[in-house]
């Protein structure tokens, strides 16, 4: 994994190519490569680092080709390398691969095809491919990558180009994402529609076991069996300005600033004569009252998100609530009846873990909701409803507005299970709603003066290690905050329940460990003042996040970052952006790229 791109049809292809991996930089990616098909075979290149390398390598490249595939690598089987990066190349040079995924058996595939006398070249699971499509291969390359992928266990979105079949790509997937499009210059294919060509809105999102052959004439699709099978046209509405920085330094500055508007769009429409109204969940208030427990499954900052989700349904609904971490839920046999409601939490909507997860739950006689930022994405249509986060096109890859976008959601499904269970009235439900829309102008107000923000982070970015403390909703919203500060500013963060420092975290801090704290105005707040004081009484560097007119917090805070008062519930929106923007100002501080994170991809789309 991580970026494919392919084009076939009239123009010069390597710029398509180079420029679709541009758009695809925010994935992560560790090395990039093309395949240019030319009459004299197909030419490869490949590089280490950015898509900046490979342009360069590629200035005297690719003279009259109109027809190639390229890719970004995020390494999982070898390390990133020139004989590591895509694409790969059967023995003879007449095949070239690009993947996503992970092909579990491909020992055992590589082991059978170096006994019929393949030699490998690199030490990834791709590799195989390319092999086993020339084993198969007799002058029909669709028949062969079907073949193929009949062997293949694992996860796949593949791209396959011929030196012998010009002007020809083939097109396979298995649980990794591949969409397509044309134009009248021809077909293009990628791993997410942002690469596609900016005049293309209809598209044809690839399913499971499907593949397709594209050519200048257009494209045609059929199952592994190759049975002929009419996809599904989608219409998008792409919004091209979402891939430009708009003037701010990076996009997740940009993207920060940004969350105010999807609040505002992710409610709207949701309060409809005076009643909460989520139609697209598809479940009668009749049905949800019977629903008696709930799993929230999630990877990452989304799971964040569902802990923060835990609070307002136990707390509204009173129905016990688990967050599991997508990638052990299906692992630790969990209990699930007819009337457990699972909802699956991710801003891609291709996370393979929490596809897996929701799976395994359907089987199971579960009800499956999902809140994802991508429309018609694997989980989306894998779901029996589902919440658009309306975060759009999200570039960074540290989430900031996606999960936004997801604790309002969950914020609204919360509501409106409280309103199933009788435990929350209309009245109730209505000035919760106003609440919670307030947080958009409380967001900007926030927005409107960071200095004093940029100026705790500056006292803090020498640091080694930092604690974030807080209790109760406001301890769920300190992962997040470590985790934002660790993904982009390589500085080493934990969170803790406040009430826990005392149990063995409070024997590393010395003098100038930086503890930030979550003390906004709640019932739990002289107890969080109390452990604060424990911190500061050896020798800790205090960032509080306090609710405006908090004269107190400055007893024991070096530096206190307001957020306008909001109800305990709905803090951890605004107290979110503070945190953002904290470990963002650390990051730029200390040199990073917070945009493109080392080691990190946009998407997990293997497990």
């Amino acid at each position: 994994m991580c970026g494919i791109v392919g084009y076939v049809g009239s123009l010069p292809v390597k710029d398509i190519l180079i420029n679709g991996l541009k758009r695809l930089e925010y994935r992560g990616y560790d090395s990039a490569g093309v395949a240019m098909w030319q009459p004299e075979g197909l030419e490869v290149v490949h590089r280490v680092g950015k898509v900046a390398n490979l342009e360069e390598a590629c200035a005297d490249k690719g003279a009259g080709s109109t027809c190639g595939i390229a890719h970004t690598r995020w390494a999982t089987h070898g390390r990133p390398s020139e004989a590591n990066a895509h694409p790969h190349v059967s023995c003879d040079g007449r095949i070239a691969v690009v993947h996503n995924g992970i092909i579990e058996n491909y020992a055992e595939l590589r082991e059978e095809l170096l006994a019929r006398g393949h030699a490998f070249r690199s030490d990834t699971d791709t590799e195989v491919v390319a092999h086993l499509v020339e084993e198969y291969y007799e002058g029909d390359l669709l028949r062969a990558v079907r073949a193929a992928t009949r062997r293949l266990v694992g996860a796949y979105g593949l791209v396959v180009t011929c030196a012998d079949e010009a002007q020809t790509l083939v097109v396979a997937r298995k649980d990794s994402p591949i969409v397509m499009g044309v134009n009248d210059d021809g077909c293009y294919v990628a791993s997410d529609m942002v690469a596609l060509a900016k005049d293309i809105s209809d598209i044809v999102v690839l399913e499971d076991y499907q593949l397709a052959k594209l050519t200048p004439a257009g494209m045609v699709f059929c199952g592994v069996d190759g049975e002929a099978i009419e996809p599904e046209v989608i219409h998008v509405e792409r919004d091209l300005e979402e891939a430009e920085k708009g003037g701010y330094p990076d996009f997740m500055m940009k993207e920060i600033y940004e969350q105010p508007r999807v609040i505002r769009e992710t409610l709207d429409g949701r309060m409809v004569n005076g009643a909460l109204s989520i139609e697209e969940l598809d479940l009668s208030v009749e049905e949800l009252s019977f629903i008696d427990r709930v799993y929230i499954i999630a990877c990452g900052t989304s799971y964040h998100a569902g802990l923060i989700a835990k609070n307002l349904i136990e707390g509204w609904a009173r129905i016990p609530t688990e967050v599991e971490v997508a990638s052990e839920f299906r692992y630790r046999n969990p209990i699930i009846t007819p009337s457990t409601l699972v909802v699956a939490v991710s801003q891609s909507g291709e996370t393979a873990d929490t596809k897996a997860a929701i799976s395994d739950a359907r089987v199971r006689g579960a009800k499956v909701f999902a809140i994802t930022n991508v429309v018609d994405s694997s989980i989306a249509r894998e779901s029996d409803g589902v919440i658009y986060t309306k975060a759009k096109k999200e570039i960074s890859v540290a989430s900031t507005k996606s999960f936004t976008g997801q604790v309002v959601s969950l914020t609204l499904l919360a509501m409106l299970l409280g309103q199933s269970k009788g435990r929350l009235s209309s009245s109730q439900i209505r000035l919760m709603f106003r609440e919670l829309a307030d947080t958009a102008g409380q967001v900007e107000e926030i927005l409107s003066d960071t200095s004093v923000i940029e100026r705790a982070a500056l006292a803090c970015k020498d640091a080694t290690s930092a604690f974030y403390i807080g209790r109760g909703i406001s301890s769920a919203i300190c992962y997040e905050g470590a985790l934002k500060l660790k993904e982009i500013s390589y500085l080493h963060a934990e969170a803790y329940a406040a009430g826990e420092m005392k149990h063995g975290p409070i024997a590393l801090i010395h003098e100038g460990f930086p503890v930030v704290t979550v003390a906004t105005k709640s019932p739990v707040y002289e107890k969080t003042l109390s452990n604060l004081q424990e911190s500061k009484t050896r020798g800790a560097l205090i960032v509080a996040v306090a609710t405006e007119g908090d004269e107190k917090i400055k007893e024991y805070a070096d530096y206190v970052l307001y957020v306008p008062k909001v109800r305990n519930e709905f803090s951890p929106i605004t107290v979110s952006v503070v945190l953002q923007l904290f470990a963002r100002y650390i990051a730029v501080a200390r040199g990073c790229n917070v945009d493109q994170p080392r080691n990190l991809a946009k998407s997990v789309t293997v497990e």
